[in-house]
């Protein structure tokens, strides 16, 4: 769990930022994503505390168990991402809603002791730069797939479509569709571990031609089914009739 010092990690210390950690159970958070987050443990309300008092950053990082109710270092995952709080709302029953905009990815370097809440030293984790034709190349098929892709889902808002054909930056590309689409927690985890922008944006464009073509076969399967109950219905009729 403990980052690993490396040369260059050693040479950037004075660039590492301390922030207070929120573990999270069953969600990754990805830049760029808004979303709302219910707390209730003791220990995260006081990290929210402290992160509305210093700024309003906090660290938002996957468990890698959920239920694990008092995580410890080796029970967090490395890799998570540098938020903003938005807004703060605390709830009758003592539990806090709080509604946060992930930022930047950011790994941790070590854990800071500190028995209020929890606290840890961050390097930020640079996306790297990417071949521009071959990404160029990508960002038109996964857009063109993502449009296929949601006109089958019918879960994905109309918008969101819309949106996703806006967007020109790669990186930030890979963060919204990672977040939009129905992933496992530890794919997400990885694509939020991964800095080569165009490794993850064909790790989505992967996911979803695999999405598209399980559709298609659901929507062949439905059709069928509803003809087949549809000639039933007709026959029972017409010997009702008889």
């Amino acid at each position: 769990m403990i980052f690993k010092k490396t040369e260059d990690s050693r040479r950037r210390e004075s660039d590492w930022q301390q922030l207070a950690l929120l573990p999270l159970r069953d969600i990754v958070v990805f830049p760029h994503m808004v979303i709302p987050l219910f707390v209730g443990r003791e220990r995260s309300i006081r990290a929210l505390d402290h992160a509305m008092a210093n700024g309003r950053e906090i660290f938002l990082a996957a468990q890698t168990d959920a239920k694990t109710d008092e995580p410890g270092e080796g029970d967090i995952h490395e890799v998570g991402t540098v938020s903003h709080i938005m807004q703060l709302l605390r709830l009758p029953d003592g539990t806090v809603k709080v509604l946060v905009e992930g930022r930047k990815r950011a790994r941790v370097a070590r854990f800071v002791d500190d028995a209020d809440h929890y606290q840890v030293l961050l390097a930020e984790l640079v996306d790297e730069e990417p071949d521009a034709l071959e990404i160029e190349a990508l960002i038109r098929s996964i857009k063109a797939g993502f449009e296929k892709y949601a006109g089958l889902e019918k879960k994905i808002p109309p918008e969101m479509t819309v949106t996703v054909s806006e967007i020109e930056d790669p990186g930030k590309l890979s963060d919204v569709l990672a977040a939009q689409l129905n992933l496992k927690l530890e794919d997400k985890q990885k694509l939020l571990e991964t800095s080569d922008i165009k490794a993850r944006l064909e790790s989505l464009y992967s996911y979803v031609q695999s999405e598209i073509e399980i559709l298609e076969v659901q929507k062949k399967i439905r059709s069928r089914v509803k003809k087949q109950m549809e000639k039933t219905q007709r026959e029972y009729y017409l010997n009702e009739q008889m």
